[in-house]
């Protein structure tokens, strides 16, 4: 069974994002000599889960949260 997708990760720079496995950066065992995947979040931005359809589950619980307003 594959792990969930985290949305928000801490330090996703730290991480290979290309298979299940999410081997450090520094240690990729694909062994297929590419570099690092990176999550969505590094290149779309905080709200990638929103556009297109990614089929998370928790993305839809999330998205039909009304967005929280910042406290003036």
């Amino acid at each position: 069974m594959a792990r969930k997708f985290p949305l928000h990760p801490k330090h996703p720079e730290r991480i290979c994002w290309g298979c299940d496995r999410y081997c450090p950066a520094g240690d990729l065992g694909c062994g297929n000599g590419s570099g690092r995947t990176q999550h969505p979040a590094e290149l779309l931005g905080e709200d990638w889960y929103q556009w297109g359809d990614w089929g998370l589950e928790e993305a839809a619980e999330d998205a039909s949260q009304p967005p929280i307003a910042p406290e003036s």
